[in-house]
Parts: C-alpha cells; structure tokens; sequence
C-alpha cells in the first residue's frame, strides 16, 4: 500500500465505487455540520456585543463541575449495558484443552488405542513452551513409521507423509513454535495410514513444552478415539471444533500476552517481555476466572472497555454539565469500531487507553477547583489521578506520554492561579509548595513503587523476591524494551504512519478467512464519523479556545496531542491501534462543539447533535460484522469497503 498522502488520493480517484460514495456523503454531512456550527456559535466578539457572555481576559482551570444525578445514572447504565451485550456477543470459546502433557518433566510418551483407526488428518493443540516432535505411528507396536514433511525449494512444508526413518536425517514434523500456540493446528497426510499405536519424541527449546490435546480424522470427520489406559492428549475430544478460526484460537498479538499471563500465573520465565508486567497480570484475572480459554483470556480486556463507558460520561458531566451531551458523547464512543475491536482481542493497549481516562478525569476534578480550595481538599483527586497514572504506565509506555501531557497541565493550573491570586495575596505559595510535595509523591513516587512491584513474577521467577531483585529484574527489563522497540525495523502490510491515523487511512486487518462467496474479516479502526468528525472538531476546539481563552478547550488538545505527538519522529513499524489513546479525546473534542450549540440553542441544534450520534450509531450497525469476525457475504463486505486502502 502507499505510504505517502498523493499515493493513497491516486488509489482512490483510480478505485472510485458506490461504497467510495457513501464515505464521500459522510463528509459531506460532517462540512455541513461545521458550517451550521460556525454559523450559529456567536464569536467572541458578538457575544460581548449583543451581552450574552462575559469576557474572560485569562486562561483559568476553574470551573463549576456538573453532577451525576439519577438520570444520568440511569442513561449512563443503558449505555453501558447495551455496549456490553455487542462486546460480549461471540467473544470467543469458553472451552478449550485444559489438561496438558508436559515432555520435559514426562519424556517421550506413547498411546495405545483401544481399536485401530484410519488417518487421513491429524489436529493438535499446543500449550505452553517452544519446541517440536517427532510423530511415529504403528498398527502392531513393533513397526513404525515416522510423521515426515515434505518442503518446496525455499522450505517451506507442502506436505506431510509417513515413511520408514532409515535412511533419512532425523527431524521434528510437528511443530511447536511461538506463533503455534493455543491455537488448534492440521496436519493433512499425503500418504494416510492404519494406527493402533502412536509416539512422540519432543525437542523442547525452553523449561517446558506442553501438548493439550490430539485429534484424529478420516477424510473430515474425527475418529472417537478411546486410549488403553489414562492420556491427557485425548481426554477432552469434546473441545476440538469443527474448525480452526479466530473465536476458539489464539490470533494476531494473542500469541504473546495470554501465554506471558499464563506463564506469570505459573511462574514460568515470560516469554514476552517486552512492555511492562501489570496488563499481563490483569489479563491473567480472566485467565484464572474462565480457564485459558479465548474468552477467559479476552475477557478482561473486554471488561475493562465496558467500565470505560461510566468513566466517561461522568467525565462529560463534569466537563460541561449537560446529560444530552453527556450521552452523545457516551454513545460516541460506546459504537467507535476501534473501542470495540481493540478491547476485544487479548492484548495490553485497553489498560493504558482506560488508565489514562481515569487519570485526566482525576486530573480535570483537580483542575477545575476553586480558587481558594485548600490543599486537603485538592488531595484525592490528585492522588487518584496518579494512581490512574502509575497503574497504567506498569501496563505500557504509552501512559508516559499521558504523563507528559498531565505535566503540562499542572504547570498551567499553576501559572493561571498565579495569575489569579490577589495582589498582596500571600496563601498561594505555601498551597502551591506543599501541592508540589504531594504531587511527587502521588505521580512520581507513588507510580514508581507501583511499577517495581508489577516485577514480582520476574523476581518469584528469578528465585529471589527481595527488593534488591525486585528493582535489578526491573532496571534490567527497562533496557531490554527500549532496545527491543528501537530495534523493531521488519516492514509489516498493515503497518501505516501516524498521519494516516488521523484520516482513517490504512486499518490494521487482525483477521482473516474466504469462503464460496463469503468471507470473514475484523480490523482495528475508526468509525469515520468520529475519526473525521472528531478531527474538525479539534481544529474547532483550538479556535475556540483561544479566542475564548477556554481552558477546556485546552485541556482537550493536550490531552490528545499528548497522545499523538510522541509518534510523529519515530522511525519503527507503527499502527492503527496506536491511535486508540487519542479517541477519547476525539470524544471530548466533538462533545464540546455540542456543548457551544447546546448554549447557543440555533434551531434545529438538537437535530444535529442526535443525528451525528444516530449516525454513528447506524455506522457501528453496518460495520458490526467485520469488528468482531462474523462471517458475511462477499457482496456487503464490497460495501464496506469505503477506501481502497480497507482491507474487506
């Protein structure tokens, strides 16, 4: 795919089609939504003149908040349970191997059938540890034939057959590497074969290798297979599906945080180690509630992006006091295609984006006191924003770029009540001198005894929890990630820069499958409506902030620009899901041009607030199918296929 702004409108004008159409309509709606907003939002200067606002010379954090009241709680419940329900649906399988074999600690193992079995297909599911086998296959027990792949020139396995091993340099067919596992995986034999016996001889790469389960088939149809005696590899037949897909295996970045929380949850060395521990540890809860199963693993995730939707429609209350703007902008968010596809798969990225909303909400209800508020009653806040902070920074790095963000509001909030103070006012510098103390405690200190204690499975692992390893294990992690991400450089097809972020450009396709005429596709991005939307609504919020001198309006653009920034020099591989922190504030952006037509109350606002939100609302319903992997005829995945550059 092109990577340059010019390559990707030569792809479009070349590629024109009905569903390049309705993208265009969308536009269209969204340019004539900014002109009905200009239009009617008084500037500054004519709210002065026709005595409808009071001018408001400096910046200042200081606002009256709104409160939740039981309406609120009540829309923001609907919301929350009816974006839940789509969260939840076919989340993934709630049964899959348990029982393992483990070869290192049992070496190799052999099964008898209680009856002989013709094979034409064999399916395994591996568990934990890195390794392969060797499959041998017998209908006495005293002849065997080992399990042989046959490769094309550049070695890659075409085909798998059974042969006498005389003659022949000794290798492991069946494999098990990082990319094999919790996954369901088919051997379809060249040559099939009579079994009564079967052995296996592992090679393990690590300090474990664990085999799940085997299944046996004839030409499509498994063998109800029963073995002489007890074996773990065929004790839960009633698991194996009918086929391998996305909803009962491990897909995409699956194949490293589940299995690093299971490791964690056994103490095993980590396999991926990468970003910080805490998400894995989370993710691990839904591990230890539901088994290792997709939806045990997923769940959490999936949690966590149903718990974002309260946060931030009480974080809209406050900001501007209104439950209508409060629930578009719930509603927004709940039906953005990137909240709902991104906390659906197991990875780490829904704890930072929920860590950092609860850490800007804390941060604004500390912002937003009034002048003359006493250091006590500023303190909660305060801490609760750095606890948001420190928890979120022990799942990824990207918090830090939060933290950035944060930093600069607090040194405005700051200089504005400098600013405010009365003249001979001498209270200010011993609030803002013990203010500071507080704040290094609660997002420095306090972050970092979080973060080093995240290490504990590394030490538990290490064989010494003191808190000299603990910090050792840790110090010695900060190195590895930060030459592991400099040193990313391996061009990916879904990769995108991050100025195609801002214009929906490229998705990252998590999934894919093709039928007879049909075909199954999910992608992380944006609904357009909120990622084109959201970016006029900032290039809106920044004219009216400083023409208003609107520090809600600045708290917004520093919130996303936080966000967005930080990516803009860096040089590795990026994606669309590196976005995903930034959609809040998308939110927050278009909420706040409600807010203006909510105030200024032109005719017809409401009609375009709820139709905006009705709009997006339909989108979410359209493109459903292709956010969570459901199956659809190839005719409407055409139809969704609003840019070229759209993987569907």
């Amino acid at each position: 795919m092109p990577q340059t702004l010019s390559g990707y409108l030569s792809l479009t004008i070349r590629y024109m089609s009905p569903a390049l159409a309705l993208s265009v309509a969308l536009l269209a709606v969204l340019i004539c939504f900014i002109f009905y907003y200009l239009a009617h939002v008084p500037s500054p200067a004519a709210a002065l003149a026709d005595g409808t606002a009071v001018p408001r010379p400096r910046f200042s954090f200081s606002a009256p908040r709104g409160r939740m009241t039981r309406q609120d709680a009540l829309l923001c419940l609907a919301v929350t349970l009816v974006y839940a329900v789509t969260a939840f649906f076919h989340l993934g399988s709630t049964t899959a191997p348990q029982s393992t074999v483990d070869f290192v600690q049992t070496g190799p193992v052999e099964v008898e059938l209680s009856e002989t079995v013709y094979v034409t297909e064999l399916r395994y599911f591996p568990s934990l540890g890195t390794g392969a086998y060797d499959l041998e296959i017998s209908s006495d027990g005293e002849h065997w034939a080992k399990l042989w792949t046959r490769k094309d020139d550049e070695g890659r396995t075409v085909g798998w057959y059974w042969a006498d091993a005389q003659g022949l340099n000794p290798h492991y067919a069946v494999a098990q590497g990082y990319n094999d596992l919790f996954k369901w995986k088919s051997i379809p034999l060249d040559n099939p074969q009579y079994v009564k016996y079967l052995r296996l001889t592992h090679r393990a790469e690590r300090d474990t290798l664990r085999l799940a389960e085997l299944a046996l088939y004839d030409n499509g149809l498994r063998l109800e297979v029963s073995p002489v005696g007890p074996s773990a590899l065929f004790d839960e037949q009633n698991t194996v599906p009918e086929s391998s897909n996305w909803y009962n295996s491990a897909y995409f970045d699956e194949i490293y945080h589940p299995r690093t929380a299971l490791e964690h949850i056994e103490n095993f060395h980590p396999y991926e180690t990468t970003h910080p521990p805490l998400g894995k540890l989370i993710l691990g809860l839904g591990i230890r509630l539901f088994g290792m199963t997709p939806f045990g693993w997923r769940f959490m995730g999936t949690l966590f992006g149903v718990l974002m939707l309260p946060m931030l429609y009480a974080f809209l209350k406050e900001l501007f006091g209104r439950s209508l703007v409060a629930l578009c902008g719930a509603i927004l968010f709940a039906t953005d295609f990137m909240h709902l596809t991104q906390t659906r798969i197991a990875t780490i990225d829904t704890y930072a984006v929920f860590f950092i909303l609860g850490a800007y909400f804390f941060l604004y209800r500390w912002l937003s006191l009034p002048r003359g508020t006493t250091v006590k009653q500023g303190t909660l806040p305060l801490f609760l924003s750095g606890l948001m902070f420190g928890i979120g920074a022990a799942c990824k790095w990207t918090v830090l770029y939060a933290g950035a963000g944060m930093a600069l509001l607090y040194l405005l909030n700051l200089i504005f009540r400098w600013r405010e103070r009365d003249e001979g006012d001498t209270a200010f510098w011993p609030w803002a001198g013990k203010t500071i103390l507080l704040s290094v405690l609660f997002f420095v200190v306090i972050p970092v005894c979080i973060y080093t204690a995240s290490y504990y499975p590394y030490a538990l692992d290490r064989g010494d929890t003191s808190l000299r390893s603990l910090v050792e294990v840790m110090l010695a992690n900060q190195k590895h990630m930060f030459g592991y991400h400099q040193g990313v450089t391996t061009p990916h097809p879904y990769q995108s820069k991050w100025w195609m972020w801002l214009l929906d450009l490229r998705p990252i396709l998590y999934y894919m499958a093709d039928g007879a005429g049909t075909n199954t596709r999910f992608a992380a991005f944006l609904n357009p409506l909120l990622c084109w939307g959201g970016l006029i609504a900032l290039i809106l919020v920044a004219r009216a902030g400083w023409r208003k001198r609107d520090a809600k309006a600045l708290f917004i653009l520093v919130g996303y620009l936080a966000q967005l920034v930080p990516w803009m020099p860096i040089a590795r591989p990026t994606f669309n899901y590196h976005y995903f922190p930034s959609v809040p504030f998308l939110v927050l952006a278009l909420c706040y041009l409600f807010n203006d037509l909510a105030r200024a109350r032109p005719p017809r606002w409401k009609r375009w607030v709820l139709g905006l939100t009705g709009g997006s609302a339909a989108l979410y319903i359209a493109f459903y199918p292709v956010l969570i992997g459901l199956t659809i005829p190839t005719w409407y995945s055409t139809l969704l296929r609003w840019l070229p550059s759209w993987p569907f």
